[in-house]
Parts: structure tokens; C-alpha cells; sequence
């Protein structure tokens, strides 16, 4: 596998949105999106999926991921989008997501130990070694299921700004869109519309 290409197009160096810094997985969900000149997909291939998962700290450069891995993943995301949209909307999600997330997380379970620093105690997970692809995978499960089931939850909201998709946690309750950009971007819409209808 070669080396990371550090030149890439710019928006993969957009600002993450609020909690992406917190939560891998959702900087998972938000690898599909929408800007100006169509459909963005940061995971359309192997490659793609392969140096995202390096750049997220999650997959060594040198480990090798192929198509059935980057599949999975993209599976994993979907799945993902599924559940955090009915954890938003109070609602039960479809069993195939929940089946996903599940076999995710079996599929290379962390092995708890106990680790022991100057600080004290504490538990320390360690990921299986033996496969790091699936590892990965498991890791970014794990993150998704501590954000829907903790105290976060209730903050997950997906961008009101039409066509964007991204999913974000909100700071406070009144916020609706994932970046001030979405947020002008639907203020000058309407602005748009307003005028537009106030024209003779």
C-alpha cells in the first residue's frame, strides 16, 4: 500500500462540524455530502476508504484495506445515518442497522485491561491486533453506540440546511444547521425567495 497523499481537493480540509472532534463516527456519517457541484462520497473506493481511516488515527498507513473492508465500512456508515436518524426522530430503527452495528461490534472486540499510570487506575481497552481493519470498524462502532446511548444523544441533529446531510451535536437548542456557511447559505435563500415574491 503506498504512502498517504497529503494533496487533496479542499473539502476534505473543511472545518469538522460540531462534534466530529468528539466522535469518530460521526465524522463517519458525514463522509457523504453535498456541495456545489453535486454528491461528495470521502469512502468511493478502497483508497478512499483506506486514507480516511488513516487521517482519523484509527487504521497504520502500512495495513493494507481491501474492497470487502471498505465495503464494510460504507455498510457500517449507512447503518449509522439509519441510526442516529431514529434516535433523533424518537423512532425504533429498521432491524438490518441494528444487525449491522451489532456484527461490527463483534466482529473484533477490544480486550479490557486494567492499566495503572501515575494518575491511578483505570480501565484501558485494547483493539484486536490480529485483524486491525476489523478493529477499526469495531472501534468506530463502539464510539457510535457510546454517542447514542450517552448523555450527547439528545444534542444529535442532522443540518436543517437543504441538501447538506450532515449530522452534527448541537451547543445549544435553537441550532439548526451543522456551519454558519449551511446557516447563511439558507438565509440568503430566503432572503431570495422574499424578494423574488415581493417583485412586481
Amino acid at each position: 500500500m503506498r504512502a498517504v497523499d497529503h494533496e487533496s481537493p479542499v473539502y476534505l480540509h473543511r472545518l469538522p462540524v460540531p462534534g466530529e472532534d468528539r466522535y469518530a463516527s460521526l465524522a463517519l456519517v458525514n463522509t457523504r455530502f453535498t456541495v456545489s457541484h453535486g454528491q461528495v462520497d470521502l469512502l468511493d473506493g478502497t483508497e478512499a476508504a483506506h486514507l480516511w481511516l488513516v487521517r482519523h488515527g484509527l487504521l497504520p498507513d502500512r495495513v493494507p484495506l481491501n474492497g470487502r473492508q471498505s465495503g464494510r465500512l460504507r455498510a457500517l456508515r449507512e447503518a449509522l445515518r439509519t441510526l442516529f436518524a431514529a434516535r433523533a426522530g424518537g423512532t425504533r430503527p429498521p432491524a438490518d442497522a441494528l444487525d449491522t452495528l451489532n456484527a461490527t461490534l463483534a466482529a473484533a472486540p477490544a480486550t479490557p485491561r486494567l492499566a495503572w499510570s501515575a494518575d491511578g487506575p483505570r480501565r484501558d481497552d485494547l483493539p484486536d491486533s490480529g485483524n486491525p481493519a476489523a478493529a477499526a470498524l469495531s472501534q468506530l462502532a463502539e464510539d457510535a453506540t457510546d454517542l447514542l446511548t450517552g448523555a450527547d444523544a439528545d444534542q444529535l441533529t442532522e443540518c436543517a440546511a437543504q441538501g447538506c446531510a450532515r449530522w452534527f451535536l448541537r451547543s445549544h437548542g435553537a441550532r439548526r444547521w451543522c456551519t454558519t456557511k449551511c446557516g447563511n447559505r439558507v438565509r440568503a435563500a430566503r432572503a431570495y425567495a422574499a424578494r423574488k415574491a415581493g417583485s412586481p
